[in-house]
């Protein structure tokens, strides 16, 4: 038993489970390892890729789903702890998850009723997010085993994932190619690169939907956000956009003065109560298909602080509002109410149903692409 004991520590510590406290681990070189992590349901086996830094931060990325088990980024002592939330093994993953680290698509967050219009043909999706489709639908990206390459870039340790979703696939139209690309840089910033081509008129919006909590730890009330936007689109009861681009002056929605997330969260207000708190689109101040800084999160305890960009036109911020407590994750830890929030930078919600949005339609000939940086620093 001992030995069991012992072996089973020793693995979690291979796959950089460590919740808190793990003193920084500088190394001599960038490196990129293997691990296996069980198998998917059809018996496919999984595998579990670590990159490491010459700081001694770790991302560990999965072939199943994309998803980001881990991330450890030290803290402002250098003490490395793991700042995303998951589960230990791929098996949990696959039997109730509410998309832990996931690489998100074919069309990221909600489209109304499951249905669209794209050239006079109508569409229809599985409603799982009733009555809407919700990530891609039953089997999104998520879900699906993905090719994996391991690279060495001049910007860090890098893990290339690609995938073909056929067309028909969960409903959509094309043959669409993607790759998903991502790197571990110096500067200690996860950067998520992801590419698509299609044979065939379709939608894409791929995004990242890692819960972040900056203290490894507790609820996420106490983190300070700054998220650079004038307006957000405010959604109906179903959380689908209204089609509105609302200012967010005098609304708990205004965060462009570093604001903690609890300060207004459980104000009354129409928009909280529909999202159960923050689980909306804000419209970035920044010209559509440019790089810029969406949001910047800071952690008090621990000092990490989290700076999110990308190219996009929006971002979704979601507060974990459906976390209950029903769910154990990494190190046996419960996950309850608000343990970690979401930064998804991506296209509005529903713009296949929404002409007045930035298209989300890509095309034969085009390449649809989306950059996200999640970049981590301390503030001593």
């Amino acid at each position: 038993m001992k030995k069991q004991i012992l072996w089973t520590m020793m693995l979690a510590v291979a796959a950089g489970s460590c919740l808190v406290g793990c003193k920084k681990n500088t190394v001599s070189a960038d490196s990129i390892t293997e691990a296996p992590f069980g198998t998917d349901s059809s018996g496919a086996a999984v595998t579990l890729y670590t990159l490491r830094n010459l700081n001694g931060a770790q991302a560990t990325i999965c072939n199943y789903g994309g998803l980001v088990t881990s991330l450890m980024m030290p803290d402002k002592d250098g003490f490395l702890g793991d700042v995303v939330l998951g589960y230990d093994n791929v098996a949990a993953y696959i039997k109730d998850t509410p998309y832990f680290g996931a690489l998100i698509g074919r069309y990221g967050n909600r489209i109304a009723k499951g249905k669209f219009t794209l050239d006079g043909k109508e569409y229809t999706l599985a409603t799982n997010n009733v009555p809407n489709a919700l990530h891609g639908g039953k089997k999104g990206f998520d879900k699906v085993m993905w090719t994996a390459k391991s690279v060495q870039t001049a910007d860090g340790p890098s893990l290339e994932l690609t995938y073909v979703s056929k067309d028909g696939e969960e409903g959509y139209p094309g043959n669409l190619s993607v790759k998903a690309v991502y790197t571990l840089t110096e500067d200690n910033s996860l950067k998520l690169q992801y590419t698509a081509t299609t044979d065939k008129a379709t939608v894409a919006n791929l995004t990242h939907h890692s819960y972040f909590n900056l203290a490894g730890k507790g609820d996420i009330l106490s983190h300070t956000v700054m998220i650079a936007a004038d307006k957000f689109t405010p959604v109906d009861s179903t959380l689908i956009p209204t089609g509105e681009l609302k200012p967010v002056d005098n609304t708990p929605f205004d965060f462009r003065t570093p604001t903690t997330i609890g300060a207004r969260i459980g104000q009354t207000d129409e928009q909280l109560k529909f999202g159960g708190g923050y689980d909306h689109n804000w419209v970035i101040n920044k010209p559509m298909g440019q790089m810029g800084l969406m949001a910047r999160v800071t952690e008090p305890t621990s000092g990490r602080v989290l700076e999110v960009s990308s190219d996009e036109p929006g971002l979704q911020f979601y507060s974990g509002n459906f976390l209950d407590g029903t769910l154990t994750g990494k190190g046996g830890w419960v996950y309850k109410f608000r343990n970690g929030f979401c930064m998804e930078p991506q296209h509005y919600p529903d713009s296949p149903n929404q002409p007045s949005f930035p298209s989300v339609v890509l095309k034969p000939g085009e390449t649809y692409h989306n950059t996200i940086i999640y970049k981590f620093s301390v503030q001593k």
